[in-house]
């Protein structure tokens, strides 16, 4: 039988080359999660899909296929959401990066849709780093590998162990694990999405590192190159 959607929102995340003049794309979509496309024809000169189908922009879209990977039979922008550019276009690139390798295709995640068109948009007023964390966390959740902070005690400290995904309180901090230390008071802010403080920021931003780096299994990510690259050439 063949499966066909039409107008369903999505973004673009990740295009690549495929056969003589067509590209893979792969999309975050609101009701189907990550969805893999083939476009016809979209390399070829003149191609009207090319200015369409562009990072960052909000799409309507519609495929047909019985397989996984999908025919796009239709896509058109929704709106224009501006420019990024500088630290905020390679944070928006990073995420595009976490969704294509962590989501499993045709696994919905509606929330993370929204999180991501807020973290987008967020990007866009050059508004950075709260709003990483935030998207950041809810992926981690949607996951299902988020740690259960509710019960945390403000005045101890915890130890990340990694592979376990657990927090353990402990007395004394071994030096050459430091960046696996937490303070019980900067988890509690992470988990109310409360940055005010430049320390739990600081905090938070390890502390998703961990446990993204954990989900990776060790794959590297291109955009976190861009940025370093970024920093030692201004």
């Amino acid at each position: 039988m063949n499966y066909r959607v039409e107008r369903q929102a999505a973004y673009v995340l990740h295009t690549r080359p495929y056969r003589d003049t067509s590209a893979l794309v792969d999309l975050l979509t609101l009701e189907y999660g990550r969805v893999s496309v083939v476009c016809r024809g979209l390399r070829r000169p003149g191609s009207k899909a090319r200015g369409v189908l562009q990072p960052f922009v909000p799409l309507q879209v519609g495929w047909q296929g019985r397989n996984d990977l999908k025919t796009l039979t239709l896509a058109e922008s929704t709106s224009y959401n501006g420019l990024l550019k500088g630290k905020a276009l390679i944070c928006a690139l990073y995420a595009n990066e976490l969704l294509h390798r962590l989501l499993t295709v045709f696994d919905p995640h509606p929330k993370l849709f929204v999180y991501y068109q807020f973290l987008i948009t967020a990007l866009i007023d050059a508004d950075i780093e709260i709003p990483l964390r935030i998207f950041e966390r809810q992926l981690i959740a949607e996951l299902g590998y988020s740690i259960d902070l509710t019960q945390i005690d403000a005045s101890a400290v915890y130890y990340f162990e990694g592979e376990q995904k657990l927090l353990t309180s402990v007395t004394l901090i071994q030096e050459q694990h430091k960046s696996r230390y937490f303070h019980g008071h900067h988890l509690l802010a992470i988990a109310s999405d409360d940055y005010s403080d430049a320390a739990i920021r600081r905090s938070a931003k390890r502390f998703m590192r961990l446990q993204i780096d954990n989900l990776l299994e060790g794959r590297v990510l291109n955009s976190r190159n861009l940025l370093q690259t970024k920093r030692r050439f201004p």
